[in-house]
């Protein structure tokens, strides 16, 4: 039987990323044989405001978004989409996905990043 990751937008990957430091975290790697198309990332649960955080990127999906108005501690949220009517690229096989942060937050601060898609 089919996974609903095959046949659906489903939660892909989830991982709880320093959001002040400057790194790359992965979230979710596309399976060997498969490709990913993102639908769209959830940045929530933040530990402290992500004022100051203007510059992540989420590689097959956006570059150089802001956080900075996620200022709501542990229960507001944002959803991270393409920018409208741009032409995505499906992620190959093996090819991690991943959050960077260039300009992190002010404050220390960590948040869940899930990532929504399909793969075939």
């Amino acid at each position: 039987m089919p996974s609903l990751k095959d046949k659906g937008v489903a939660l892909l990957g989830s991982a709880t990323i320093d959001m002040k430091t400057a790194a790359t975290t992965t979230i979710y790697t596309t399976p060997v044989g498969k490709v990913t198309r993102i639908h769209h990332a959830v940045v929530r649960d933040a530990t402290a405001s992500l004022a100051g955080g203007t510059s992540y990127t989420i590689n097959g999906l956006r570059a150089a978004f802001s956080l900075a108005g996620l200022t709501t501690v542990n229960t507001g949220f944002y959803v991270v989409r393409s920018a409208d009517l741009t032409e995505q690229l499906e992620i190959a096989a093996s090819t991690a996905i991943a959050l960077t942060v260039t300009t992190g937050s002010t404050a220390a601060a960590n948040a869940t990043i899930d990532i929504f898609g399909f793969t075939t």
